[in-house]
């Protein structure tokens, strides 16, 4: 039973039907398992359910709503504000942030700077927003995952906003670097939040691991690779 503010979710969503839909809460008692349309509710009284859970909750409920019973709904808010993946790392490089800003943003040479990706196809461009396709090299199973990204740089203030726009398993993935300058050189931090899909093989505490420990070794790398640019005077 999901709980919030001391009260069960699938009372708070009753508690709303009641008070803004005109539920007869004698009828949702007896009928527990019963359709919102099964309780009489119409197309106006969905949409006003909608509406105060977007409001309270902050999520969409579906247009077929009324063919959910009232624990169904429940359930729906419950997954769909549940703590999802969020993972932060960074890592000192001894290098000037304008050579670390410009290696990193070279998408097109990702491959060079990451172990990880097989190919990088960069499909459209504008301004300081870059689409691309990331092709990883075949993991045990043989399989060459493959996505679409899409990321914008601001040279101002040295930070990166980054999406899939292929989500894959994810339900969404966003991810927002980061670049400062420290005594010992460039501090770069990687901030990435997420949601698995309720399909995806690995949950959002999953691959929030997977996605830490991934994380530190390509920062180790990408470090070691700018540190020996920086010191041999190249790109």
């Amino acid at each position: 039973m999901t709980v919030t503010h001391g009260q069960p979710l699938t009372e708070q969503i009753t508690d709303i039907l009641v008070a803004h839909c005109g539920l007869d809460a004698d009828a949702a008692a007896r009928a527990p398992a019963a359709s919102l349309e099964e309780l009489g509710m119409d197309s106006l009284a969905l949409l006003e359910l909608s509406a105060v859970v977007a409001d309270r909750w902050q999520v969409q409920i579906p247009e077929q709503s009324g063919q959910l019973s009232i624990p169904a709904v429940a359930d729906l808010v419950a997954r769909r504000t549940r703590p999802c993946g969020h993972t932060e790392n960074s890592i000192v490089i001894a290098a000037p942030l304008p050579l670390v800003w410009d290696i990193t943003n070279d998408v097109a040479r990702w491959t060079e700077l990451f172990t990880e990706y097989a190919v990088v196809e960069i499909l459209h461009r504008e301004g300081d927003t870059v689409r691309f396709r990331l092709t990883m090299h075949p993991d045990e199973n043989g399989i060459a995952w493959s996505w679409v990204s899409e990321r914008t740089a601001d040279p101002t203030t040295r930070q990166v906003r980054a999406r899939r726009v292929e989500t894959g398993p994810f339900e969404y993935m966003r991810i927002h670097w980061r670049y400062t300058e420290e005594p010992e050189g460039t501090r770069m931090t990687w901030v990435q939040d997420f949601a698995m899909k309720p399909t995806a093989p690995v949950d959002d505490a999953g691959m929030t691991d997977r996605i830490n420990a991934n994380s530190r070794i390509q920062l180790q790398i990408i470090k070691e690779k700018i540190e020996l640019a920086y010191a041999g005077g190249t790109r």
